[in-house]
């Protein structure tokens, strides 16, 4: 039977505590997080967050019993992208993608879902071959990586030179 990915929806502020009790249950699930200083009064201090708060990422078979089981989790909300009862599988692509760019330890921001744009391929350096779009916002350029079910993406600042049209 096919395992595939897909994206679950959990309540506010618990994605670490769901991310938890999956892997209790021997669920796979990825939860791209980032690493933000945050400042206090008397110090600072790097913070994990969820890059897409209140969703995770969960890898199971495509049966009615897998998915009940993520939804009987105390915190899962949903799953995202139901489609005639079933949720919408995430392409694998997408998520190899998003694990690269969440492991290279580049500075991420959450970016506005694109659905229109020049698709790119980065051809060197770190993130070489990761898929998006290229987006220019005040003279810097970004590769856009949309996550399609979630209506979201991550961007992150690339040099225009290292990448190529698809």
């Amino acid at each position: 039977m096919d395992s595939f990915w897909y994206a679950i929806n959990v309540r506010s502020r618990h994605e670490f505590k769901v991310l938890d009790r999956l892997s209790k249950l021997k669920v796979e699930a990825f939860l791209p997080i980032v690493e933000r200083l945050r400042q206090w009064k008397d110090r600072k201090k790097a913070v994990n967050f969820p890059l897409f708060p209140c969703y995770i990422f969960v890898h199971i078979h495509d049966n009615r019993e897998d998915r009940l089981a993520v939804l009987k989790i105390t915190g899962v909300v949903k799953f995202l992208g139901m489609i005639r009862g079933r949720p919408e599988p995430i392409p694998e692509e997408q998520i190899i993608s998003l694990k690269r760019l969440v492991e290279s330890k580049e500075p991420l921001d959450p970016y506005p879902y694109l659905k229109e744009g020049q698709r790119i391929r980065i051809r060197s350096g770190l993130l070489a071959g990761i898929e998006g779009m290229l987006v220019e916002k005040l003279g810097q350029h970004k590769l856009v990586l949309s996550v399609d079910v979630l209506k979201q993406g991550a961007a992150v600042e690339i040099d225009a030179s290292d990448v190529e049209r698809i």
